[in-house]
């Protein structure tokens, strides 16, 4: 019997932890940041890096571009367009946090929440006091 109210209390705070706003809210943020890590991925892939290709010509585009040191190749080309990609992932990542996030955590600074009747109550207590 013991053992059963332990498992249901375990089984409460499990249920208390994943279905708090913010761990729902983590969840979504890690899945729509897949998503656009894929979206951007592709962009680089498919647009800008053959746009980049069409400045410095290859028979294969960046995939081409690789050092040979002693038989072995380095596809430099490849890690080029990964650095494009995390600098264009940073830059979103940066826009959407600092400057639009930033704006909504401002605008709620601004204006503090107004007083509930308990404060009220007590500030008219203390005033009260002061007299």
């Amino acid at each position: 019997m013991a053992y059963n109210r332990k498992v249901s209390a375990m089984v409460e705070e499990f249920k208390n932890f994943a279905l708090k706003g913010n761990v729902v809210d983590l969840a979504i943020g890690v899945i729509i940041g897949a998503a656009f890590g894929k979206i951007i991925d592709s962009l680089v892939k498919h647009i800008i890096m053959p746009l980049i290709s069409l400045i410095l010509p290859g028979e294969q585009g960046y995939l081409a571009w690789k050092w040979v040191v002693n038989g072995n190749e380095i596809p430099y080309g490849l890690f080029i367009g990964e650095v494009v990609n995390f600098l264009i992932i940073a830059l979103a990542l940066y826009i959407f946090i600092v400057k639009f996030i930033g704006i909504i955590v401002k605008s709620k600074e601004a204006a503090p929440p107004a007083p509930t009747k308990d404060q009220e109550l007590l500030a008219e207590i203390r005033d009260l006091l002061k007299k």
